[in-house]
C-alpha cells in the first residue's frame, strides 16, 4: 500500500491556513477561539425559547410601540449578517427631517452574568480575520435571533432624532419598539445610486424607500456639515481586503469611505451621543469612547508645514480639519495616505468610565464631547453594556452597574478590543504574504505609518500592505514617502520585510 506523504502547511488552500493561524493568534492574544459547553447550552435553551433569567424587579415602562410599518432598511457590507441597526427618516416641518436609528436589542437576550455573556465580556468583540469571523455572540444569535434581519420582526431601542434645517438636533428621545427590515441594502451599491453612478439596487425596491433614502442622505449632510464646521475631521483611509477564489487569495481589494458609509456614520455618531447623554440624564454611570489630543501634534504640524500649511502649536482640531479639507482638494490621489498617518499620530482610542456628573475629554477626531458605544451590541461588549443600563433607565430601575463595575469594564473593553486588532491586523499580513511571496525583490512607492524603539513600519501604497523597514529605517517618521524593496514574508508569523532602495 503507497503511503501519500504528509501535506506541509505551504501545500494547503490559502483559507485552511489563515484559519488555523487566525486560531492560533486568538489563543496567543488571550481571546477565546471557541464558545464554551455552558454556553451553548444556553444558545440551545434560547433557540427552543426558553426564558432566561428574568429582568430585576422594580421599575415600569410603556409598552413597546409598533412601528413594523415604517420603510426601514438596513444598510451594511455585502457580506454582512450581523444586522446591529435600521434607519428610516420622516419629513417635518420647517424643513427639518426625523431620523430613527432602530438598534437590535440584543440585552433582552442575552442576560448579565450568564455563560454567552461572559464569553461576550472576555473578548468584548467580534474579531473579523479574512478566513473566519470569531463572533461575540454565536452566529445563531447575532446573526439571526438577535439580527435585525430583512422580512424579521425584531424587538429594538430605537433613537429618534429631529434635525433642523441647519443641520443642529432640535429633539431626541429613546424608546423601545418593534420594528421590521423591508430591504437589505448594501454599502456600495447604494453608494453608486447616491453619488449617481448606478441605478436604485433591486433590494430597494420598496414602495417609498427611495424618497426615504434621498431624505436620510440628505439628513447625514446636513449633521456632517455641522460636525466638521466643529472640527470633525475628514479622513478618508483605504483597507486591504484579501479576494478569495475558492479558498485561494487571488488579490488585494482596497474598501475606503463613500457615500453610503458616511450616510450610515453620521446617523450612528449622532444616536451615540444621544445615548451618552440620556445616560447622565438618569444619573447612570456609563462608559465613553474617548479619542485625546493627538500625542504627536508635533508632528503633524511638521507634515503641514511640508504641505504649505502652518498649523497652531497646540492641538487645535479646526485648524486640522481646513488644512485636511484643503489638501483633500489639492492632491485627492494622496489623501488617504495624508489621512493614515494622521490617524496614527493621533494615536488610539479608549474606553472610559465617567459619572453623570463628569465630563468627558470627548472624540478629537469626531469633535464631540459626549460620545459612546451603542449601536452595535451583536458584536461589541461596550454597545451591550451601555444597552443594558438604556434598558434600565427607560424602565425606571436602578441602574445595573456600580460605577467601579464600569470602570473595570472600560480599562478590560480597551486592552480586549487592542488584542482583536492585534489579530486582525497579525492575520491580515498572514493573507498578504500568502499573495506577495511571488514578488520578493519588487520594489514599492510606500508611506511610514509607525516609528518607534521596537520598530519602523511602512505601508506599500497600492496594494495597502504594511510591513517592518529592516533596512534604511533611520531617521523616518510617520507621513515619509519612501521606495522600498519587499525582502522576504514569513506566513505564519505574519511578518512582512522591507528595506529603503
Amino acid at each position: 500500500m503507497t503511503m501519500e506523504p504528509a501535506r506541509r502547511p505551504a501545500d494547503l488552500p490559502h483559507r485552511a491556513i489563515l484559519q488555523r493561524l487566525a486560531r492560533k493568534a486568538m489563543l496567543e492574544r488571550g481571546l477565546l477561539p471557541d464558545f464554551g459547553p455552558e454556553a451553548l447550552a444556553e444558545l440551545d435553551a434560547i433557540r427552543a425559547g426558553a426564558r432566561g433569567p428574568d429582568e430585576p424587579a422594580g421599575g415600569s415602562e410603556p409598552p413597546p410601540r409598533d412601528l413594523r410599518d415604517l420603510p426601514w432598511a438596513s444598510i451594511d457590507n455585502d457580506d454582512s449578517r450581523d444586522l446591529d441597526q435600521l434607519t428610516v427618516a420622516q419629513a417635518q416641518p420647517g424643513g427639518a427631517v426625523r431620523i430613527l436609528v432602530a438598534v437590535a436589542d440584543v440585552a433582552g437576550t442575552v442576560r448579565r452574568g450568564t455563560a454567552l455573556d461572559e464569553h461576550a465580556r472576555h473578548n468584548t468583540t467580534s474579531v473579523y480575520t479574512p478566513a473566519r469571523v470569531f463572533t461575540m455572540l454565536p452566529e445563531a444569535l447575532s446573526t439571526d435571533l438577535t439580527s435585525l434581519n430583512c422580512g424579521g420582526e425584531r424587538p429594538a431601542i430605537v433613537v429618534d432624532l429631529v434635525i433642523a434645517a441647519d443641520g443642529t438636533l432640535r429633539a431626541s428621545g429613546l424608546y423601545r419598539a418593534r420594528v421590521l427590515n423591508h430591504a437589505k441594502l448594501a454599502y456600495d451599491s447604494l453608494a453608486a445610486w447616491l453619488e449617481g453612478d448606478g441605478g436604485l439596487p433591486e433590494a430597494a425596491a420598496v414602495p417609498g424607500l427611495e424618497a426615504n433614502l434621498r431624505l436620510q442622505d440628505e439628513a447625514a449632510r446636513r449633521l456632517k456639515q455641522v460636525r466638521h464646521a466643529q472640527g470633525a475631521l475628514s479622513l478618508e483611509t483605504l483597507e486591504a481586503r484579501p479576494v478569495f477564489m475558492g479558498d485561494q487569495i487571488q488579490d488585494l481589494a482596497l474598501v475606503g469611505r463613500n457615500r453610503a458609509r458616511t450616510l450610515i456614520e453620521d446617523f450612528m455618531i449622532a444616536a451615540n451621543g444621544v445615548t451618552a447623554r440620556y445616560t447622565a440624564s438618569v444619573n447612570f454611570p456609563s462608559i465613553r469612547r474617548v479619542v485625546r489630543s493627538p500625542r504627536r501634534w508635533g508632528r503633524i504640524v511638521a507634515l503641514a508645514g511640508e504641505c504649505g500649511v502652518a498649523l497652531p502649536e497646540e492641538p487645535d482640531a479646526r485648524a486640522l480639519e481646513a488644512f485636511l479639507a484643503r489638501q483633500k482638494t489639492a492632491d485627492p490621489q494622496h489623501f488617504p495616505d495624508l489621512s493614515l498617518a494622521i490617524i496614527k499620530l493621533m494615536g488610539p482610542g479608549e474606553y472610559v468610565a465617567l459619572r453623570p456628573c463628569e465630563r468627558s475629554d470627548g472624540h478629537f477626531g469626531l469633535a464631540v464631547k459626549d460620545y459612546t458605544h451603542a449601536t452595535a451590541p451583536n458584536r461589541r461588549y461596550c454597545d451591550l453594556v451601555t444597552q443594558r443600563l438604556l434598558r434600565a433607565g427607560l424602565a425606571a430601575r436602578s441602574c445595573p452597574y456600580t460605577f467601579e463595575e464600569l470602570d473595570a469594564l472600560a480599562r478590560h473593553c480597551t486592552q480586549a478590543e487592542d488584542a482583536a486588532d492585534k489579530v486582525e491586523r497579525q492575520v491580515g499580513k498572514s493573507a498578504a504574504a500568502l499573495l506577495l511571496q511571488a514578488r520578493i525583490g519588487a520594489t514599492f512607492d510606500a508611506i511610514v505609518t509607525g516609528a518607534a524603539a521596537k520598530g519602523t513600519w511602512a505601508r506599500l501604497l497600492p496594494l495597502g500592505i504594511e510591513g517592518r523597514l529592516v533596512e534604511g529605517c533611520q531617521g523616518q517618521d510617520v507621513g515619509a514617502r519612501l521606495r522600498v524593496r519587499l525582502v522576504s514574508v514569513d506566513v505564519e508569523r505574519g511578518f512582512i520585510d522591507l528595506q529603503v532602495v
